[in-house]
């Protein structure tokens, strides 16, 4: 009876060590797969994270670039439109002294005479503002006088500051010698020289 009872004893040891043996090993299996599985969904993460950095990193440096040429670009136009605006106001403070010189009359003839070959030139009127046609309007007519240019009549306007106009006998300009329209003239045939020499520099 004893004996049976070892048994008995040694048989419930033997399957309770088997089956907490089982349950441990199916516990270290799950865990393992727990394991495995939370280290993957760590290192998806950790690439997804990588990738975003990344892109994040490219369109920063695309965007920095893309700025910078933009700033660039910005910088250049300026600098034209600054070299542009200084261009006109030497070609304005030029034009503006030689028409408040003693030249100024001479330029009227020269320009009076060269008029007169033409065959459309009869009657014609030079057109300047009230100031400058007192201050040159004896000298003038003088001259015409001399040089047998009687047709020539002289107009005073005060639509423009300094320079004259050329006109026909119907009043039509044919053309404009003002000083806003000389300087604008003349920055416009400038205006590509001095791009031009900007760019031999560069």
């Amino acid at each position: 009876m004893e004996i049976q009872l070892e048994e008995l004893i040694e048989q419930i040891k033997k399957d309770g060590v088997e089956a907490a043996e089982s349950q441990a090993e199916a516990i270290l299996v799950s865990a393992k797969t727990e394991a495995e599985k939370i280290i993957s969904d760590a290192q998806k993460k950790a690439d997804k994270i990588i990738s975003d950095a990344k892109s994040e990193n490219v369109k920063t440096v695309k965007s920095g670039e893309d700025a910078l040429r933009q700033a660039g670009r910005n910088l250049l136009i300026s600098f034209r439109e600054s070299v542009t605006r200084e261009l006109k106001s030497i070609v304005r403070n030029n034009v503006n002294a030689v028409y408040s010189s003693d030249e100024f009359g001479k330029i009227i003839m020269n320009t009076v005479e060269c008029w007169a070959n033409k065959p459309e030139a009869e009657n014609i009127s030079v057109i300047l503002n009230s100031n400058d046609l007192a201050k040159l309007e004896d000298s003038l007519l003088a001259e015409l006088k001399e040089k047998m240019l009687g047709g020539v009549t002289l107009k005073a306007n005060d639509n423009f500051d300094s320079g004259f106009r050329i006109a026909t006998a119907n009043g039509t300009v044919y053309y404009d010698y003002s000083a806003e329209t000389v300087t604008d003239m003349l920055s416009d045939y400038l205006s590509p020289r001095v791009t031009s020499l900007l760019k031999e520099a560069e």
